[in-house]
């Protein structure tokens, strides 16, 4: 396999549990670089606790137990010597709930790359926080108002800024779940364009229930159900000319 059609993430045989409750079942999927892959299917389907493997999330979740292999650039995160902190540095996180850090607009963006020793001194800190608000489509509107409160933006501001939040580190993938459920078509359509102009330098997955969504800002589309990938392929092929009745039909509105 050349580098240029190795996957970024390889899921192998990835089956979760809650306490006795399985929650998915032996999940396969290859997730490739500069792409942006959707995973829709009904709520409770397993979409939302596959991204969770992706940055180990589900570690803190009590009796949950993962198996099977995770890889990003071929390292298996679920290896013995993978650093957690810094697997999730390399893997940022947007919410279905915009949840900005109840301080500054510059501080929430600054969070990551201080934790993390990024920045040398107070210019590089700031050339960085610029970048990242550029980046999320945001700095025209809060260049004058950094030193402001997070939460004092608007739902879809506080969103793009929780986008810039999760780029400041520069990771390699970007997971969103669900995140323009909260939001109003206008602030979606902005988020969604955000997400085009950005897939050119990450590797995103996005859990979205709206498969018009998927349909607009995906290259590849998983179809989940009951905790298995029932098809994943092409979006515009899985959206015109799915090979499987079980997605035909939850595409087509007649199971959800």
């Amino acid at each position: 396999m050349t580098e240029t059609n190795r996957p970024k993430i390889r899921a192998q045989h990835v089956e979760v549990h809650y306490g006795d409750a399985r929650a998915l079942h032996g999940i396969d999927l290859d997730i490739h670089a500069h792409e942006v892959t959707s995973l829709i299917g009904p709520s409770g389907c397993g979409k939302s606790t596959f991204l969770r493997c992706i940055n180990r999330m589900n570690d803190v979740i009590d009796g949950c137990r993962v198996n099977g292999a995770m890889f990003i650039d071929n390292e298996d995160i679920y290896g013995d010597h993978m650093d957690v902190v810094e697997l999730r540095a390399r893997v940022g996180m947007v919410f279905q709930k915009p949840n900005p850090f109840p301080k500054s607009i510059y501080d929430n963006v600054a969070y990551g790359p201080r934790i993390h020793g990024l920045a040398q001194n107070k210019d590089a800190l700031d050339n960085m926080v610029e970048t990242s608000l550029k980046r999320a489509g945001l700095w025209q509107e809060v260049r004058d108002r950094l030193h402001e409160s997070g939460s004092s933006l608007s739902g879809g501001q506080q969103q793009r800024l929780c986008i810039a939040r999760a780029i400041a580190v520069n990771p390699d993938v970007v997971l969103m779940d669900e995140p323009c459920s909260a939001l109003d078509p206008i602030a979606t359509a902005v988020i969604e364009e955000l997400i085009e102009e950005i897939r050119s330098e990450y590797t995103i997955v996005i859990v979205t229930h709206s498969m018009q969504q998927a349909a607009r800002v995906s290259q590849k589309t998983a179809y989940f159900h009951l905790g298995n990938i029932v098809e994943v392929g092409d979006t515009d092929q899985i959206f015109t000319k799915p090979g499987n009745k079980q997605t035909e039909a939850y595409i087509t509105g007649r199971i959800g």
